[in-house]
Protein backbone atom coordinates (compact mmCIF):
# COMPACT_ATOMS: atom_id res chain seq x y z
CA UNK A 1 0.00 0.00 0.00
CA UNK A 2 1.05 3.54 -0.57
CA UNK A 3 2.13 5.38 2.80
CA UNK A 4 -0.85 7.64 3.54
CA UNK A 5 -1.58 11.27 3.12
CA UNK A 6 -0.98 13.58 6.08
CA UNK A 7 -3.68 14.93 7.67
CA UNK A 8 -4.58 19.02 6.09
CA UNK A 9 -2.12 21.36 7.33
CA UNK A 10 0.11 19.02 9.05
CA UNK A 11 2.13 19.54 5.45
CA UNK A 12 5.92 21.24 6.54
CA UNK A 13 5.55 23.06 3.46
CA UNK A 14 4.14 26.02 3.28
CA UNK A 15 1.97 28.22 0.39
CA UNK A 16 4.44 30.39 -0.25
CA UNK A 17 7.80 28.49 0.20
CA UNK A 18 9.59 27.73 -2.90
CA UNK A 19 9.45 23.67 -3.29
CA UNK A 20 12.33 23.06 -5.26
CA UNK A 21 15.33 24.69 -6.54
CA UNK A 22 16.15 22.69 -9.47
CA UNK A 23 13.77 21.05 -11.72
CA UNK A 24 15.15 19.21 -14.69
CA UNK A 25 12.52 18.11 -17.23
CA UNK A 26 12.99 15.30 -19.39
CA UNK A 27 11.46 16.12 -22.65
CA UNK A 28 9.78 19.62 -23.21
CA UNK A 29 6.68 18.55 -25.55
CA UNK A 30 2.76 19.40 -24.54
CA UNK A 31 2.95 18.35 -20.54
CA UNK A 32 6.67 19.17 -20.18
CA UNK A 33 6.55 22.49 -21.43
CA UNK A 34 3.21 23.01 -19.40
CA UNK A 35 4.71 21.98 -16.26
CA UNK A 36 7.77 23.89 -17.15
CA UNK A 37 5.56 26.91 -17.46
CA UNK A 38 3.61 26.54 -14.15
CA UNK A 39 7.04 25.94 -11.90
CA UNK A 40 8.10 29.19 -13.04
CA UNK A 41 4.94 30.83 -12.96
CA UNK A 42 3.52 30.03 -9.68
CA UNK A 43 6.51 30.12 -7.63
CA UNK A 44 7.08 26.52 -7.25
CA UNK A 45 10.75 26.42 -7.97
CA UNK A 46 13.68 28.82 -8.39
CA UNK A 47 15.16 26.91 -11.60
CA UNK A 48 13.54 25.32 -14.18
CA UNK A 49 16.28 23.47 -16.94
CA UNK A 50 15.05 20.87 -19.76
CA UNK A 51 16.66 17.79 -21.52
CA UNK A 52 15.69 16.91 -24.87
CA UNK A 53 17.22 14.90 -27.74
CA UNK A 54 15.79 17.38 -29.75
CA UNK A 55 17.49 19.94 -30.21
CA UNK A 56 15.03 22.21 -32.04
CA UNK A 57 12.59 21.55 -28.73
CA UNK A 58 15.59 22.97 -27.06
CA UNK A 59 16.12 25.86 -28.69
CA UNK A 60 12.45 26.31 -29.18
CA UNK A 61 12.05 26.12 -25.22
CA UNK A 62 14.69 28.36 -24.90
CA UNK A 63 13.07 30.93 -27.15
CA UNK A 64 9.79 30.46 -25.90
CA UNK A 65 11.65 31.47 -22.49
CA UNK A 66 10.00 28.31 -20.69
CA UNK A 67 13.08 27.31 -19.03
CA UNK A 68 16.45 28.65 -17.49
CA UNK A 69 18.48 26.08 -19.64
CA UNK A 70 17.86 23.30 -22.11
CA UNK A 71 20.13 21.15 -23.70
CA UNK A 72 20.24 17.42 -25.43
CA UNK A 73 22.93 16.78 -22.69
CA UNK A 74 21.26 14.65 -20.00
CA UNK A 75 23.80 15.02 -17.59
CA UNK A 76 24.10 18.27 -17.49
CA UNK A 77 20.34 19.09 -17.08
CA UNK A 78 20.33 16.55 -14.32
CA UNK A 79 23.37 18.14 -12.23
CA UNK A 80 22.42 19.30 -9.19
CA UNK A 81 18.39 18.74 -9.62
CA UNK A 82 16.58 18.00 -6.62
CA UNK A 83 13.54 16.87 -9.00
CA UNK A 84 13.74 14.92 -12.34
CA UNK A 85 9.90 14.89 -13.83
CA UNK A 86 10.29 12.36 -16.72
CA UNK A 87 7.79 14.04 -19.80
CA UNK A 88 9.25 11.20 -22.38
CA UNK A 89 6.70 8.51 -24.22
CA UNK A 90 6.44 5.32 -21.77
CA UNK A 91 7.85 3.36 -24.04
CA UNK A 92 11.05 5.10 -23.95
CA UNK A 93 11.41 4.39 -19.55
CA UNK A 94 13.54 1.89 -19.52
CA UNK A 95 16.05 3.68 -21.50
CA UNK A 96 15.34 6.82 -19.72
CA UNK A 97 16.10 4.97 -16.35
CA UNK A 98 19.41 3.51 -17.17
CA UNK A 99 20.92 6.56 -18.32
CA UNK A 100 19.27 8.84 -15.76
CA UNK A 101 20.25 6.57 -12.92
CA UNK A 102 23.98 7.28 -12.25
CA UNK A 103 23.48 10.86 -13.13
CA UNK A 104 21.01 11.57 -9.85
CA UNK A 105 22.27 12.98 -6.33
CA UNK A 106 21.16 11.52 -2.72
CA UNK A 107 17.96 12.77 -2.13
CA UNK A 108 16.73 13.80 -5.28
CA UNK A 109 13.00 13.49 -6.35
CA UNK A 110 12.00 11.31 -9.44
CA UNK A 111 8.66 11.36 -10.81
CA UNK A 112 6.39 11.24 -14.24
CA UNK A 113 3.44 12.19 -16.33
CA UNK A 114 2.87 8.94 -18.26
CA UNK A 115 -0.55 7.22 -17.97
CA UNK A 116 0.60 4.08 -17.34
CA UNK A 117 1.88 3.64 -14.12
CA UNK A 118 2.97 0.07 -13.46
CA UNK A 119 5.04 0.41 -16.82
CA UNK A 120 7.40 3.48 -14.43
CA UNK A 121 7.52 1.41 -11.19
CA UNK A 122 8.96 -1.25 -14.05
CA UNK A 123 10.61 0.53 -16.06
CA UNK A 124 12.54 3.14 -13.71
CA UNK A 125 12.58 2.03 -10.30
CA UNK A 126 15.65 -0.80 -10.64
CA UNK A 127 17.70 1.61 -12.10
CA UNK A 128 17.28 4.04 -9.24
CA UNK A 129 19.83 4.04 -6.47
CA UNK A 130 19.51 4.18 -2.76
CA UNK A 131 18.56 7.16 -1.12
CA UNK A 132 16.60 8.35 -5.10
CA UNK A 133 12.93 8.48 -4.31
CA UNK A 134 10.44 7.82 -6.58
CA UNK A 135 6.39 8.82 -6.96
CA UNK A 136 5.01 8.56 -10.08
CA UNK A 137 2.71 10.68 -11.26
CA UNK A 138 -0.16 11.14 -13.98
CA UNK A 139 -1.88 14.46 -14.15
CA UNK A 140 -5.07 13.75 -16.37
CA UNK A 141 -4.71 16.66 -19.02
CA UNK A 142 -3.73 17.57 -22.42
CA UNK A 143 -4.81 18.63 -25.98
CA UNK A 144 -4.30 17.11 -29.23
CA UNK A 145 -1.23 18.97 -29.80
CA UNK A 146 2.38 18.61 -29.35
CA UNK A 147 5.93 20.11 -28.96
CA UNK A 148 7.30 22.77 -26.57
CA UNK A 149 5.44 25.71 -27.90
CA UNK A 150 1.83 23.88 -27.22
CA UNK A 151 2.15 24.24 -23.36
CA UNK A 152 0.57 26.62 -21.14
CA UNK A 153 0.54 26.62 -17.73
CA UNK A 154 -3.21 26.71 -16.93
CA UNK A 155 -3.41 23.25 -18.36
CA UNK A 156 -3.60 21.61 -14.57
CA UNK A 157 -6.10 23.51 -13.51
CA UNK A 158 -9.36 21.64 -11.96
CA UNK A 159 -8.02 18.63 -13.24
CA UNK A 160 -6.87 15.52 -11.26
CA UNK A 161 -3.43 14.03 -10.84
CA UNK A 162 -2.98 10.94 -9.72
CA UNK A 163 0.15 9.57 -7.59
CA UNK A 164 1.32 6.29 -7.26
CA UNK A 165 3.92 6.00 -5.22
CA UNK A 166 5.63 2.61 -4.39
CA UNK A 167 5.58 0.66 -1.02
CA UNK A 168 7.47 2.15 1.29
CA UNK A 169 7.78 5.55 -0.43
CA UNK A 170 9.23 8.42 1.31
CA UNK A 171 6.69 10.47 2.87
CA UNK A 172 8.00 13.89 2.47
CA UNK A 173 8.83 13.46 -1.42
CA UNK A 174 5.27 12.20 -1.83
CA UNK A 175 4.14 15.60 0.25
CA UNK A 176 6.27 17.78 -2.18
CA UNK A 177 5.37 16.13 -5.10
CA UNK A 178 1.85 16.62 -4.03
CA UNK A 179 1.74 20.44 -3.11
CA UNK A 180 3.78 20.80 -6.59
CA UNK A 181 0.72 19.61 -8.39
CA UNK A 182 -1.35 21.37 -5.86
CA UNK A 183 0.03 24.65 -6.51
CA UNK A 184 -0.19 23.99 -10.28
CA UNK A 185 -4.18 23.76 -9.94
CA UNK A 186 -4.55 19.74 -9.88
CA UNK A 187 -6.72 18.17 -7.24
CA UNK A 188 -4.60 14.90 -6.47
CA UNK A 189 -5.45 11.45 -6.04
CA UNK A 190 -3.13 8.69 -4.28
CA UNK A 191 -3.67 5.49 -6.06
CA UNK A 192 -2.55 1.89 -6.41
CA UNK A 193 -0.63 1.87 -10.18
CA UNK A 194 -2.63 -1.59 -10.82
CA UNK A 195 -5.73 0.52 -9.82
CA UNK A 196 -4.58 3.74 -12.09
CA UNK A 197 -3.77 1.35 -15.06
CA UNK A 198 -7.06 -0.48 -14.64
CA UNK A 199 -9.58 2.63 -14.24
CA UNK A 200 -7.35 4.95 -17.33
CA UNK A 201 -8.19 1.75 -19.36
CA UNK A 202 -11.65 2.86 -19.63
CA UNK A 203 -12.05 6.71 -18.84
CA UNK A 204 -8.62 7.18 -21.65
CA UNK A 205 -7.24 4.50 -23.07
CA UNK A 206 -10.23 2.75 -24.68
CA UNK A 207 -11.29 6.28 -26.19
CA UNK A 208 -8.51 6.89 -28.36
CA UNK A 209 -8.52 3.44 -29.32
CA UNK A 210 -12.32 4.09 -30.30
CA UNK A 211 -11.42 7.42 -31.77
CA UNK A 212 -8.23 6.57 -33.85
CA UNK A 213 -10.44 3.30 -35.05
CA UNK A 214 -13.08 5.53 -36.62
CA UNK A 215 -11.14 8.05 -37.98
CA UNK A 216 -9.56 5.31 -40.01
CA UNK A 217 -12.67 3.67 -41.16
CA UNK A 218 -13.40 7.03 -42.79
CA UNK A 219 -9.67 7.18 -44.12
CA UNK A 220 -10.48 3.90 -45.93
CA UNK A 221 -13.74 5.26 -47.77
CA UNK A 222 -13.72 5.80 -51.46
CA UNK A 223 -12.59 9.22 -52.05
CA UNK A 224 -16.08 10.83 -53.08
CA UNK A 225 -17.58 9.67 -49.96
CA UNK A 226 -14.58 10.52 -47.70
CA UNK A 227 -14.72 13.87 -49.04
CA UNK A 228 -18.01 14.46 -47.85
CA UNK A 229 -17.22 13.01 -44.83
CA UNK A 230 -15.13 15.89 -44.01
CA UNK A 231 -17.15 18.07 -45.67
CA UNK A 232 -19.95 17.70 -43.19
CA UNK A 233 -18.65 16.88 -40.29
CA UNK A 234 -21.01 16.79 -37.21
CA UNK A 235 -20.15 17.45 -33.86
CA UNK A 236 -19.08 13.65 -32.57
CA UNK A 237 -16.90 13.16 -35.45
CA UNK A 238 -15.24 15.98 -35.06
CA UNK A 239 -14.93 15.20 -31.70
CA UNK A 240 -13.30 11.99 -32.36
CA UNK A 241 -10.73 13.72 -34.74
CA UNK A 242 -9.57 15.72 -32.52
CA UNK A 243 -8.58 12.82 -30.03
CA UNK A 244 -7.27 10.89 -33.18
CA UNK A 245 -4.69 13.86 -33.48
CA UNK A 246 -3.08 13.36 -30.38
CA UNK A 247 0.99 12.36 -30.34
CA UNK A 248 0.44 8.41 -32.03
CA UNK A 249 3.91 7.96 -30.48
CA UNK A 250 3.01 8.01 -26.96
CA UNK A 251 -0.34 6.82 -27.72
CA UNK A 252 1.56 3.71 -29.55
CA UNK A 253 3.58 3.17 -26.26
CA UNK A 254 0.30 3.55 -23.99
CA UNK A 255 -1.71 0.85 -25.27
CA UNK A 256 2.02 -1.44 -25.28
CA UNK A 257 2.78 -0.60 -22.05
CA UNK A 258 -1.14 -1.28 -20.46
CA UNK A 259 -2.13 -4.09 -22.96
CA UNK A 260 -3.77 -6.66 -20.16
CA UNK A 261 -6.15 -3.78 -18.84
CA UNK A 262 -7.13 -2.33 -22.39
CA UNK A 263 -7.37 -5.56 -24.21
CA UNK A 264 -9.90 -6.49 -21.10
CA UNK A 265 -11.85 -3.50 -21.49
CA UNK A 266 -11.66 -3.93 -25.06
CA UNK A 267 -13.66 -7.23 -24.81
CA UNK A 268 -16.06 -6.10 -22.52
CA UNK A 269 -16.68 -3.57 -24.74
CA UNK A 270 -17.25 -5.42 -27.86
CA UNK A 271 -19.67 -7.57 -26.25
CA UNK A 272 -21.34 -4.48 -25.60
CA UNK A 273 -21.25 -3.26 -28.89
CA UNK A 274 -22.71 -6.73 -30.04
CA UNK A 275 -25.36 -6.57 -27.87
CA UNK A 276 -26.09 -2.70 -29.32
CA UNK A 277 -26.21 -4.08 -33.02
CA UNK A 278 -28.48 -6.94 -31.86
CA UNK A 279 -30.96 -4.71 -30.81
CA UNK A 280 -30.74 -2.22 -34.25
CA UNK A 281 -31.01 -5.28 -36.06
CA UNK A 282 -33.85 -6.68 -34.37
CA UNK A 283 -35.81 -3.24 -34.07
CA UNK A 284 -35.25 -3.19 -29.78
CA UNK A 285 -35.85 0.42 -29.39
CA UNK A 286 -36.76 0.23 -25.62
CA UNK A 287 -33.17 -1.59 -24.90
CA UNK A 288 -31.29 0.94 -26.77
CA UNK A 289 -33.20 4.09 -25.15
CA UNK A 290 -32.65 2.36 -22.01
CA UNK A 291 -28.66 2.00 -22.70
CA UNK A 292 -28.61 5.52 -24.18
CA UNK A 293 -30.71 7.09 -20.77
CA UNK A 294 -27.88 5.02 -18.75
CA UNK A 295 -25.16 6.51 -20.48
CA UNK A 296 -26.29 10.21 -20.57
CA UNK A 297 -26.24 9.91 -16.82
CA UNK A 298 -22.91 9.30 -16.87
CA UNK A 299 -21.89 12.49 -18.87
CA UNK A 300 -24.11 14.58 -16.38
CA UNK A 301 -22.16 13.17 -13.73
CA UNK A 302 -18.93 14.62 -15.63
CA UNK A 303 -20.08 17.76 -15.85
CA UNK A 304 -21.53 17.69 -12.05
CA UNK A 305 -17.79 17.34 -11.65
CA UNK A 306 -16.34 19.78 -13.46
CA UNK A 307 -14.14 17.99 -15.55
CA UNK A 308 -15.65 18.90 -18.79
Amino acid sequence: MPPAMPPAGSSAVTDTALLFDRVAIVGIGLIGSSLARALTEYGIARKVVCADRSADACAKALELGIVAEATTDLAAALAGADLVVLATPVGSFAAVGEAIGPLLKKGTIVTDVGSVKQATLRDIGPHLPDGVHLIPGHPVAGTEHSGPEAGFASLFQGRWCILTPPPGADRHALERVTEMWRRAGSTVEIMDANHHDRVLAITSHLPHLIAYTIVGTASDLEEDTKSEVIKFSAGGFRDFTRIAASDPVMWRDVFLNNREAVLEILQRFTEDLTALQRAIRWGEGEQLQDHFTKTRAIRRGIIDAKQA
